[in-house]
């Protein structure tokens, strides 16, 4: 079991820290090069969860090798991330041992199966703990393996690379996530078109614009009060319940994949909750990883958000930080970081050297090594 994330301060360098609501670890590795993660709390309860799994990537020791990275942000609950934490990456390993292969339809499944047990769960605690059908987290995962990178993203949150271009000294920031997120008019319009005999499809309220009034993000793990009409009724809160029944799902768990060939300009990758991206923009974000030394990086991008999120109040980032979780919620969401560099190098090697490793955000690490080197 996971133990509790909020726990005294840690001067170990090589393990994990906490300095108050803020989780962070300054540098590590994984076989394609080094990372840092950090995870600052803002809500009551923290929504989001975040790991970075570096070894075999299927059950079998003769399977693929490589990087697995994932972003959770949750909503209306913990359950659904912590849910997708435990078990997203165990379904694709399974999935991997079966096919032998990584490939965007192991991912796609991994997704699915992992659907597929958090409403499974929902439809069997139905009547003891109704919320769970209210509860949902968004889900990007990344992968690289044989040279590639693959992206799959459902929901808000983002993933920039930093990409070195040529002939030049600069970095410049390349988006590789679709988000979805009613806000953007082409999500909307992807909306509209599934639904042409909704008109309340979207609705904006207050110049946000929401899902059936009610969500911002159109596709999401869980959530499956708006997926199944069965959980559309009685014991479940009245605020989530739609006044008309309806015939197929109006959220999408299935991922928008991307699959990049990864090139030698390719300095980094920034893994993010949309906490992080409220505050920065891709390329100040970049521009952060890039100037600053790599020891403690996702810590750093974590404060930069909060001290953007401070100003925009007219406050001092200081103050800020005595404000207690739950009422921090009014300045900033759950923010995850996690900075992933890559060595072209290690990349282009047919022989990875490493141990394998296993890190969650915002939790007491589970890390484990083996003699076997891979």
């Amino acid at each position: 079991m996971v133990k509790p994330c909020w726990r005294p301060c840690v001067e170990d360098d090589a393990t994990e820290k906490v300095d108050g609501l803020l989780w962070y670890k300054n540098l590590g590795n994984h076989v394609y090069g080094e990372f840092s993660m950090a995870v600052i709390q803002a809500n009551s309860v923290m929504e989001d969860q975040s790991q970075l799994e570096s070894g075999p990537l299927s059950s079998t020791n003769s399977g693929p090798r490589g990087t697995f990275v994932g972003v959770y942000d949750g909503h209306g609950g913990t359950e659904a991330s912590k849910f997708i934490n435990h078990n997203v990456f165990s379904n694709f390993k399974k999935i991997v041992s079966e096919q032998q292969d990584v490939s965007e339809i192991t991912i796609k499944k991994a997704f699915a199966s992992t659907e597929e047990g958090f409403l499974s769960l929902v439809k069997k605690q139905w009547l003891s703990k109704p919320h769970m059908a209210s509860v949902g987290s968004c889900c990007l995962v990344g992968v690289i393996c044989n040279g590639l990178l693959y992206i799959a993203n459902a929901g808000d949150s983002r993933v920039v690379l930093g990409r070195a271009e040529r002939g030049t000294r600069e970095v410049t920031a390349l988006q590789l996530s679709t988000e979805h997120n009613a806000n953007i008019e082409t999500v909307r319009n992807e909306l509209r078109c599934l639904h042409p005999n909704d008109s309340q499809i979207v609705v904006q309220k207050h110049k946000v614009w929401r899902v059936k009034g009610i969500i911002q993000v159109s596709r999401s793990i869980g959530d499956a009060y708006l997926k199944k009409s069965e959980f559309n009724r009685e014991p479940l809160q009245p605020k989530f319940r739609l006044p008309e029944p309806f015939h197929k799902p109006i959220l999408n768990p299935e991922p928008e994949i991307l699959v990049r060939k990864l090139q030698p300009g390719d300095r980094f990758l920034i893994f993010a909750s949309d906490g992080l991206w409220e505050h920065l923009s891709n390329q100040e974000a970049v521009d952060i990883v890039q100037n600053f030394p790599r020891k403690g990086i996702a810590k750093m991008l974590v404060k930069a958000a909060l001290r953007e999120a401070a100003k925009k109040r007219e406050m001092r980032y200081t103050d800020l930080k005595r404000i207690e979780r739950g009422v921090r919620r009014h300045f900033h969401d759950d923010i995850s970081v996690i900075v992933v560099y890559i060595d072209s190098h290690l990349i282009s090697r047919s022989s990875i050297g490493g141990h394998p490793l296993s890190i969650r955000g915002g939790s007491a690490a589970t890390i484990s090594y083996s003699e076997t080197r891979f």
